[in-house]
């Protein structure tokens, strides 16, 4: 796979997504969006890799938010990134994902650490919400998933407010996992995702499915229906018996329900 604005590496069980804008603060383009979704989805169609690991290029810049496209090419509505489908695409993918914060986090590179399933950071890192100040807002994942990680309060302080955070002050209120020395945060999150890898893959799929269930209405229940619990149930003495009565058009035994 390769990219514009993205780098893809595979490190073993690890894929690594990097933002790679450092020249413009790793914002958001288009382009980067769509790459990064693209990415995302082809990672879900293989099995090899079992943990995600998004970061920033360079020492400074996680990602500062996004920057609007308004040239002909550029979606149905003019100015407008595709960033949902990088958190929809996050969510949907059957594997951890852990933001590995290398500088900046802010505005929608703030929402992207949220939706990841996990975040460490070094220690130098900020995080911050300023849309209001520049007359923009997420009423969405960045709303009720900040709501979810710090609880309401802290959350509306941090959209109304718009105050920068340090990693510490990060990590005390739930919004991030872990704060690491600067110069340990590579080996820290390769660390870290290779002590996931070691997990058992269905069973990671079907957690990060159920928590994500409560905010994917029909399409997050419907994961964990079709995707993970069907899969299971496909495997038992009952399905194969009714299965195999149907194929043959005889009566099904029911002594083999509930095996």
């Amino acid at each position: 796979m390769t990219y514009q604005e993205i780098l893809y590496e595979v490190d073993g069980p690890i894929g690594r997504i990097t933002l790679n804008r450092p020249d413009d603060g790793n914002m958001f383009t288009v382009r980067m969006c769509h790459e990064i979704s693209d990415c995302l989805n082809d990672i879900g169609r293989e099995t090899e890799t079992r943990v995600v690991v998004i970061t920033g290029w360079g020492d400074k810049f996680f990602c500062i938010g996004g920057r609007k496209d308004t040239t002909k090419s550029s979606l149905l509505y003019a100015g407008m990134l595709p960033t949902l489908d990088i958190y929809e695409a996050i969510d949907r993918v059957q594997k951890p994902v852990i933001a590995s914060i290398n500088g900046y986090a802010v505005g929608g590179g703030n929402v992207l650490q949220m939706v990841c399933d996990l975040t460490i950071a070094k220690k130098s890192a900020v995080f911050r919400q300023v849309g209001p100040m520049m007359g923009s807002f997420d009423a969405g994942y960045g709303t009720w998933y900040l709501e979810d990680l710090v609880g309401k309060k802290r959350a509306k302080e941090m959209w109304f407010l718009n105050s920068k955070l340090s990693a510490r002050e990060a990590l005390d209120i739930g919004l991030i996992n872990k704060v690491v020395p600067d110069d340990q945060l590579a080996d820290a999150t390769r660390a870290m995702a290779l002590e996931i890898a070691e997990r058992g893959p269905f069973a990671l799929a079907a957690i990060k499915a159920a928590f994500n269930a409560r905010h994917g209405g029909v399409s997050g229940l419907g994961r964990m229906a079709h995707d993970l619990l069907l899969r299971t149930y496909l495997d038992t003495a009952e399905s194969q018996e009714l299965a195999g009565a149907f194929a043959e058009r005889r009566k099904p035994d029911p002594r083999t329900f509930g095996k």
